[in-house]
């Protein structure tokens, strides 16, 4: 038998003598007084005397992060919602079996505690135990209190523990949850109605990306995971619904990075009557008050360097790349408009996406301070309206923050007929070989064909914005279970049964 195998059998063991003494092993409901946060942020300016006239009762559930016995007493830390309190345990000042059953308590055990307050004699704030409930048993063993969790793919593929050892990893998801709050109340104080479209979709659309496929059964059709919610949410602003958002999770078949993952969450809005000036200007106040909402300050930190969400600079594209050219020769804004010169730069089919490309290469990396690009040939925004001034281009912008796209938007192209035109450009990059490009849709040129108003819509990246405001490099830091390589048999099962009584 492995060292594992036998400490789990001696965790088994122990579950059944807890049982003998009279506790439940598994599942037993547990009503506290406070949470063990209440408790630290309610008392731990409290001196010894004020705990100790009048005595604070206490009732308070946690995990058991750590123990140390000393003869007739112990020590104890329970954890619970990332924050830890001390509990001492007396012989003498518990029942006998509660003492037993302290004896046979493992790291990592769930327990209940009934005591009162007071101090140490180093001033630690701590719970005197007057009884124990047991909750539930941990079998296997928890990582080591000092180092935490600390290989990468076991922190993704049991986020779980990785929750219960680092606060540190808490903390990002509580952010996150922070940050959706932040933005669903902005939105709903500007009018914003929150709906739901389908993720489940006959025709895929509203982004550049190859989606994943499955089938249905009774329909006998295939049906593809949505890339985006884009032209549903467009359908609703046909519909009356002026100001629409939806914080969706999104499916899109490609590579896996720091910045990627499959699946993904965007929150993505549309305002009626407005263009993309307006969202422009909407953005920079939506971001920064999400900054502060979420951590007390427009100002982030990520990768040692100060982000200011209170200040967006903004280039046209064309601008970026005479901006943040590197090396000799710098271009000026006559030749990033020349097709000839584009053509010397990038292989590319067109100039538009020359463009592009060569945005992408110069200066996509560089834009570490929070900034709007704006002007996007129409080559590569099938659904953006053109630009009054050039044609060639859209009303189109991107936000990017520490090198990273996180905000696509642009005054929504409303013309059906102009629609029609584009879908049939997509169409021919498609039989170009752009596995990317948008595909026709019928559907939505129909309700376009009722008279979509003019409007402003935008997408953001929940993950990646989550990334810049927690200050973690990569993506799967802050989605809670990241799609990983499946890892084969793990065995517990197995592993249980052998050593069944």
């Amino acid at each position: 038998m492995s060292l594992e195998d036998d400490l789990l059998r001696q965790r088994l063991e122990r579950t059944h003598q807890i049982e003998a003494l009279g506790f439940r092993p598994y599942g037993q409901r547990f009503d506290f007084s406070h949470t063990v946060p209440e408790v630290i942020a309610g008392y731990s300016a409290s001196a010894a005397e004020q705990l100790a006239e009048p005595r604070v009762q206490v009732r308070l559930s946690g995990r058991m992060m750590t123990v140390r016995r000393m003869g007739k007493a112990g020590f104890a830390h329970l954890q619970q919602n990332g924050e830890r309190v001390q509990v001492y345990v007396r012989k003498d000042a518990v029942p006998e079996s509660d003492w037993k059953l302290w004896e046979l308590l493992d790291l990592g055990d769930l327990i209940g505690v009934d005591g009162y307050l007071f101090r140490t004699r180093t001033g630690e704030l701590s719970v005197h135990a007057d009884k124990l409930t047991f909750l539930a048993k941990t079998l296997l063993t928890m990582p080591e209190k000092f180092h935490g969790l600390e290989d990468v793919e076991t922190r993704y593929r049991q986020r779980y523990l990785d929750l219960i050892a680092s606060p540190e990893s808490r903390n990002v998801f509580v952010t996150r949850a922070r940050i959706v709050s932040s933005l669903r109340r902005q939105l709903e104080s500007r009018g914003f109605v929150e709906v739901e479209t389908p993720m489940m979709q006959p025709l895929y659309g509203g982004a550049a990306a190859r989606p994943f496929v499955t089938h249905h059964n009774t329909l006998d059709t295939p049906l593809y995971l949505r890339i985006a919610p884009e032209l549903y949410l467009k359908r609703l602003v046909v519909g009356g619904l002026d100001r629409v958002y939806e914080i969706n999770r999104n499916f899109r078949n490609e590579g896996v990075s720091t910045q990627h993952n499959p699946e993904f969450t965007m929150l993505e809005f549309y305002q009626a009557y407005a263009d993309y000036e307006v969202l422009m200007d909407f953005s920079c106040e939506l971001l920064k008050q999400t900054a502060i909402d979420a951590t007390g300050s427009p100002v982030v930190k990520f990768r040692d360097q100060d982000l200011d969400f209170s200040h967006v600079r903004r280039f046209t594209m064309r601008e970026a790349v005479v901006e943040f050219w590197q090396g000799d020769q710098r271009p000026t804004l006559d030749n990033v408009a020349d097709p000839e010169w584009l053509a010397r730069h990038s292989s590319k089919d067109t100039p538009g996406e020359r463009l592009v490309d060569i945005f992408e290469r110069v200066a996509e990396n560089q834009l570490f301070q929070p900034t709007i690009i704006y002007k996007y040939p129409v080559e590569t925004s099938p659904l953006s309206k053109n630009s009054l001034d050039d044609p060639s281009f859209t009303d189109r912008f991107e936000i990017y923050a520490a090198g990273m796209e996180i905000g696509n938007a642009y005054t929504e192209l409303n013309d059906p007929q102009e629609q029609r035109r584009r879908f049939e450009m997509q169409i021919s990059m498609r039989e170009r070989g752009d596995e990317e490009a948008h595909q026709m849709d019928e559907d939505y040129i129909r309700a376009m064909c009722y008279g979509l108003p003019p409007t402003g819509g935008e997408g953001i990246g929940i993950d990646r914005l989550t990334m810049i405001l927690t200050g973690s490099p990569s993506i799967r830091d802050v989605i809670l279970f990241p799609l990983l390589r499946p890892e084969g048999p793990i065995g517990i099962a197995d592993r249980l049964k052998s050593i069944e009584p």
